[in-house]
């Protein structure tokens, strides 16, 4: 199967960039472009992405709020943020609004090709450093759900926060990965996160994990 990308860039030349390195792969296809945040959502309606390059800095309408109005249709594509600086509060802020993860626009092209079909197979690109600093700028707030995770499912959680994978996570606990599995769709499902992503932003934002621990 092609994946069919949209690229969100006000950048004429990060676009042409970006549309070279991945129509050069036999697996994925760039299917329109759009130069503010504001024209995303027409292109996407009419090409169907599975994944949105998403820029979070742009004039007219940012990242953020594009993420949000693109997420809220009821097919929504994958969105991966591209970024110029990876300690931006932007960057944050478009992961809480369900951003499957973000890549700094110095990013290698086999690491970008290889990250665009994580995300469109419905993996999170976690970089748990990055989110941890950005969080440890927010201030706590309360997270509905959080008290009702299970000893196992906050243990789940905490590996969660580091990165770890399903497999890493099971031999962590010496459990099956389908138990870890389970385990991390009850903790997605209790606290009402699209991904892992927004769960390990969960975590930091209630205090469950400190950001600075």
């Amino acid at each position: 199967m092609t994946l069919r990308v949209v690229i969100a860039d006000d950048e004429d030349l990060i676009r042409a960039g970006l549309r070279i390195i991945l129509d050069s792969e036999p697996d994925l296809e760039v299917v329109g472009e759009a130069a503010d945040g504001a024209a995303v959502l027409p292109v996407v309606r009419r090409e169907r992405p599975h994944v949105v390059l998403m820029d979070v800095r742009m004039p007219a309408l940012d990242g953020i709020r594009a993420t949000e109005r693109l997420l809220a249709l009821d097919d929504p594509p994958k969105v991966l943020v591209v970024t110029t600086f990876e300690n931006d509060d932007y960057v944050y802020d478009a992961l809480r609004a369900g951003a499957s993860g973000f890549l700094l626009k110095r990013t290698r092209p086999d690491d970008l090709v290889q990250a665009v079909r994580l995300v469109a197979a419905g993996e999170s690109l976690l970089f748990p450093a990055a989110i941890r600093a950005l969080a440890g700028r927010r201030p706590q707030a309360r997270v509905p759900g959080i008290d009702r995770l299970t000893g196992r499912e906050g243990d789940v959680l905490r590996l969660m926060t580091k990165g770890l994978s399903n497999h890493e996570i099971a031999a962590e606990l010496v459990v099956s990965q389908e138990t870890v599995k389970t385990h991390v769709g009850n903790v997605l499902a209790k606290l009402g996160a699209r991904d892992r992503t927004q769960a390990v932003i969960a975590a930091y934002e209630s205090g469950f994990v400190s950001p600075t621990g």
